[in-house]
C-alpha cells in the first residue's frame, strides 16, 4: 500500500515538470505522539525543513492511516484526526516539493482512549446477606458507548456497622440492619443496598462429595445451608475456592478444570466451609487424519462453499474468479468453470438454500462498481451471472449470507448491514439498512450469520451484535431489523501482546460469528503491524496472525455472557464451522484445527485439551511454499474441505481413534 501511494504522489508532479534532484528534506509532524478519546478530534501539522534546517513551504502534503485502519480517519488534505474506537491510529504525512523531487515521510501516533467512566457494573448484585457472612464483589467500570474502562474503584458503606467493605471491595455482614454500599470510578457510581438478618445456618453441605470427570467437564456442585432444627436456608449463597489453581469455579458452584489432577473444591459461609474432591483424568480428544484429495491453485485463494447435495464446491479468489469443482470424487476434485468479473478480490459465495441462486462479493472493481453478483446454480457445474445489485454498495461488500429470499451483507463504505430482497434474483432490490450508533470513524461490520431470524453481527471494535430480523423477540423483520443485545470486550488487552511483538497500529476485532445451540462461536482476526522473519507472515504483508474463539453463552439471546474460550498458539482464529459436538476452524498460519465443543463450555479449551485434530496446510506447490495460511473449513458428510490461500482446497477426513494393540 505504502509503495502506491509514493507512486501515486510522483505521479501527481505539475504536467510537464521533469524530476530533478532536490535537497535533502526533513519532516517531522507535532505532535508526534497525542491522545484523545472516542469522538474527539486533533489536527496534526507536518513541518518540513532543508538540510540546513530552513523551514520549506512551497511543498504538498497528503494524510495517509498506516495503522489503527478502524480505529479513526485521518483527513487527507487537513490532517485533522478523528477517533473512531479505542486503539492506535497511525498517521503518515507524504511530503513532496512542488518542483519535483523525491518526497519524504513522517509518522505520528495518536492514542485513541475510551469515553469517561459512565456506569459501574457490580456483580454479584447481592441485596441481603447474613450476619457474619463475608464475600468478595467485583465492580468494572464502563464509557458511556460500553468501552471498558480501568478506573479505580473505591468502595464505601453508608453504616459500616452493618456491612463493612474494603477499599476494593471485600465485605462483611456484621449486625442486622441496612446499608448502602457505593462503588465509585471517577464520576460514576453505582449503589447497593443490603439488608443484613440475623444469621441462622447452623450447619453447610456441598454436593456431591466426590466426582470423577475429564478435563473441560463442568462440574455443577450444589451447596447446602440448614438451620439447627434441620431446615433448609435457600438464600445462603457460598464463596468458592479451589486448589490447585488450575481451573475455574464460578459464582454459582459450577466447576472445570484444565489440566489432570486431584482437586478440592470449598464453599465457605460465615465462618462454615464444607469442601469435595474431583479426580480429573485427561480428555483423550485427539485423533488421526487423512489427506483424501487436493486441488492446488496457481494464486491466492479465498472463501469456500459446497452446493447443497456436496456435489459441487465454489472456490472464490483474492482475483477476478470464481471456480466450479466437481466433487464427485473427492480423491480427485477438477475444475468445471469458473465465473469471471470485474473485481481484484471476490471473498464470498453463497447459494439459496435450495441451491438454485446463489451470490458472490466484489471488492475493489476497476469501474469503483462492487456490490454482489447474483448467479444462477441450475446447472451447479456451470454457474452463470444473472444480475447484480451495486446501487447502495459501490465501496465493496466483503461477506454476505443468505436467509430465506434475503442477502444479508457487510457494507465496507459505510460499516452498515444492508438487506438485500433476491426473492426476484433478477432483480435484486435493498430492503432495509441498519449500523451501530458508535462513531463513523471506527465503524465496521465484517461478517454475518443469520439463524432462526436472528442476524449476529461481527461488528470490529463494537463486538457482537444479535439483531431480530424475523424471530419475533424484539418485532424484528428483514425489512425492520432491531436491535436484541450486544456482547463487548476490550481488544486493546486481549491482545496486548501483539502489540508489544509488532508495535502500535495492529489489526484486531470481531471478525465471524456462528450460531450452534446455546451458544455463538466468535472468533476475532488479529495481525501484528509488522511482519517478523521470525515469525512468519500474514496476508498482504501483514504481520502473523493472533486470535482467539469467544464462547458466548445466549440462553438469554438478551443477556449474551462469555464462558469459554479457545486460542491456538501458533496461528490466528478466521472462518470456523461447527457441525454436531465439533468446531472447525482455518488458522491462518496454524492450518486447519478440529476441536470438541462436547457438553458444557467454560474455561480454556486449549489447556482442556479439547484439541481433536491439526492438519498443516503448507505446500512445496503453493503461491508462498510450505506456508500454511487455512482461511477455513467447511464440513459435510464426514470430510473437511479447508480453503488455504496459499495452496487451494484441501479435503480431509478425521478418522476414529487409533486403537492400541498390545
Amino acid at each position: 500500500m505504502l509503495h502506491a501511494v509514493l507512486l501515486l504522489a510522483l505521479l501527481q508532479q505539475p504536467a510537464g515538470a521533469s524530476p530533478r534532484a532536490s535537497p535533502a528534506i526533513r519532516v517531522a509532524i507535532q505532535p508526534a505522539e497525542v491522545a484523545i478519546q472516542v469522538g474527539d478530534t486533533v489536527r496534526l501539522a507536518a513541518v518540513a525543513r532543508d538540510s540546513a534546517g530552513r523551514p520549506l513551504r512551497d511543498v504538498t502534503i497528503r494524510w495517509f492511516k498506516s495503522g489503527g485502519h478502524f480505529e479513526g480517519k485521518v483527513d487527507s488534505l487537513s490532517g485533522l484526526v478523528t477517533g473512531g474506537s479505542v486503539g492506535t491510529v497511525t498517521v503518515t504525512a507524504l511530503v513532496a516539493p512542488r518542483q519535483g523531487g523525491s518526497p519524504s515521510l513522517a509518522f505520528a501516533r495518536v492514542t485513541v482512549l475510551p469515553q469517561p467512566a459512565a456506569r459501574v457494573s457490580v456483580a454479584p448484585a447481592v441485596a441481603k446477606l447474613y450476619a457474619g457472612q463475608s464475600l468478595t464483589l467485583g465492580a468494572t467500570p464502563y464509557a458511556a458507548n460500553g468501552d471498558r474502562r480501568y478506573d479505580e474503584v473505591v468502595w464505601t458503606s453508608s453504616a459500616p456497622a452493618v456491612v463493612a467493605v474494603s477499599p476494593r471491595g471485600r465485605v462483611t455482614a456484621g449486625r442486622p440492619g441496612r446499608a448502602t454500599l457505593t462503588a465509585r470510578a471517577g464520576r460514576a457510581l453505582q449503589n447497593l443496598a443490603i439488608t443484613v438478618a440475623p444469621n441462622p445456618v447452623a450447619s453447610v453441605q456441598l454436593l456431591p462429595a466426590t466426582a470423577e470427570v475429564r478435563t473441560g467437564d463442568v462440574v455443577r456442585f450444589e451447596f447446602g445451608a440448614r438451620t439447627a432444627a434441620g431446615r433448609a436456608v435457600s438464600d445462603a449463597a457460598a464463596e468458592w475456592s479451589l486448589s490447585p489453581g488450575n481451573g475455574q469455579v464460578d459464582l454459582d458452584g459450577s466447576f472445570v478444570a484444565d489440566v489432570p489432577g486431584t482437586y478440592q473444591v470449598v464453599a465457605s459461609f460465615a465462618g462454615k466451609t464444607a469442601s469435595s474432591i474431583v479426580e480429573v483424568g485427561p480428555r483423550d480428544s485427539r485423533r488421526p487424519t487423512t489427506l483424501v484429495g487436493r486441488l492446488p491453485l496457481a494464486f491466492p485463494a479465498a472463501e469456500f462453499w459446497l452446493h447443497p447435495g456436496g456435489r459441487y464446491g465454489y472456490l472464490t479468489t483474492m482475483g477476478d474468479r470464481a471456480y466450479a469443482i466437481d466433487l464427485r470424487n473427492p480423491a480427485l476434485p477438477v475444475i468445471t468453470d469458473s465465473v469471471v468479473v470485474d473485481a481484484r478480490h471476490i471473498n464470498d459465495l453463497m447459494t439459496t438454500e435450495d441451491g438454485k441462486y446463489g451470490v458472490l462479493t466484489r471488492e475493489n472493481a476497476s469501474t469503483r462498481k462492487n456490490g454482489i453478483v447474483i448467479l444462477s446454480f441450475e446447472d451447479p457445474a456451470h454457474p452463470k451471472p444473472i444480475a447484480d445489485f451495486t446501487e447502495t454498495v459501490t465501496g465493496g461488500v466483503h461477506s454476505t449470507f443468505i436467509y430465506r429470499g434475503y442477502v444479508y451483507l457487510t457494507d465496507d463504505a459505510t460499516g452498515s448491514m444492508r438487506v438485500i430482497d433476491i426473492r426476484d434474483p433478477y432483480k435484486p432490490r435493498q430492503v432495509a439498512r441498519w449500523q451501530t450508533p458508535s462513531s463513523k470513524a471506527g465503524n465496521y461490520v465484517h461478517d454475518i450469520d443469520v439463524e432462526d431470524g436472528l442476524a449476529y453481527l461481527s461488528y470490529w471494535n463494537d463486538g457482537l451484535v444479535i439483531l431480530d430480523v424475523g424471530n419475533g423477540i424484539k418485532g424484528g423483520s428483514p425489512e425492520s431489523p432491531q436491535f436484541v443485545s450486544q456482547h463487548k470486550y476490550d481488544l486493546d488487552a486481549l491482545y496486548r501482546e501483539v502489540e508489544a511483538v509488532g508495535g502500535p497500529g495492529f489489526i484486531r476485532g470481531t471478525h465471524t460469528a456462528w450460531r450452534h445451540g446455546k451458544y455463538v462461536f466468535v472468533g476475532d482476526e488479529v495481525f501484528s503491524a509488522k511482519p517478523r522473519p521470525t515469525e512468519g507472515t500474514g496476508v498482504n504483508t501483514l504481520g502473523r496472525a493472533y486470535g482467539r474463539i469467544h464462547v458466548i453463552d445466549v440462553s438469554d439471546v438478551t443477556k449474551p455472557k462469555g464462558v469459554a474460550y479457545y486460542e491456538p498458539k501458533d496461528g490466528g482464529a478466521h472462518n470456523v464451522w461447527v457441525a454436531g459436538d465439533t468446531l472447525y476452524l482455518g488458522d491462518y498460519q496454524g492450518g486447519l484445527r478440529v476441536v470438541d465443543i462436547s457438553g458444557e463450555l467454560k474455561g480454556d479449551l486449549l489447556r482442556q485439551g479439547r484439541e481433536i485434530a491439526h492438519v498443516v496446510t503448507g505446500d512445496a506447490r503453493g503461491v508462498v511454499p510450505n506456508a500454511s495460511n487455512a482461511w477455513g473449513a467447511l464440513y459435510h458428510d464426514g470430510l473437511v474441505y479447508v480453503n488455504d490461500i496459499n495452496s487451494g482446497l484441501w479435503i480431509v477426513k478425521v478418522e476414529p481413534k487409533s486403537e492400541v494393540v498390545p
